[in-house]
Order: structure tokens, then C-alpha cells, then sequence
């Protein structure tokens, strides 16, 4: 338990984590205005952004903040992990 009296899984989100969901939330008109906006806005290169984004996700105080969203998120990354394992040959198996 934390000096708080949380544990990790009970702690609320930090204000960047707030801010990187606020963010993933808004409609944009393609991926070129959503990357300068990720460097001009949050200060990040889109890779980190990707990454901060994933582990968030995976914090029950996400869900908790935004069910809609979170839960969208990760369909759509369960959806590429899925795409991505098909795509990917097998060690030992005929490429044919």
C-alpha cells in the first residue's frame, strides 16, 4: 500500500495520463495533423506517445476515467496484434 493508503491498481491517473486520453479522444483529419499535433501539443515524438498510450490502457483507473474510449483502444489493438500474427510466418512452416 502507498503512503496514501492506495495500491497501484486503485491509484488515479496522473495528469499526463489525463491529458494523452483527452488527446486520443478528438477526431482527427489524418494521421499528418494528429503527429504534429502529438510533438507541437504534448511535447512527444509519436513513438513515445504510442508507448505512454499502450500503458495506459492497461491501468484500471483508464477504464475507470473513460470506459468508452479505453475499451475502444483496446479492440483496435487487439485487432492489429491479430492482423500482425496472421501476416507473420511461422518458424518451419513452407512460405508457399
Amino acid at each position: 500500500m502507498g503512503a496514501s493508503g492506495t495500491t497501484g491498481a486503485d491509484a488515479a491517473l496522473d495528469d499526463r495520463s489525463v491529458r494523452i486520453l483527452a488527446f486520443e479522444a478528438r477526431s482527427w483529419p489524418d494521421a499528418d495533423a494528429k503527429s504534429e499535433a502529438i510533438r507541437h501539443e504534448l511535447g512527444l515524438s509519436g513513438a513515445r506517445y504510442y508507448r505512454l498510450l499502450s500503458g495506459i490502457i492497461e491501468q484500471p483507473a483508464a477504464l475507470r476515467h473513460d470506459p468508452l474510449l479505453v475499451n475502444r483502444l483496446l479492440r483496435l489493438r487487439d485487432a492489429r496484434v491479430a492482423a500482425r500474427a496472421l501476416r507473420t510466418p511461422t518458424p518451419g512452416r513452407p512460405l508457399d
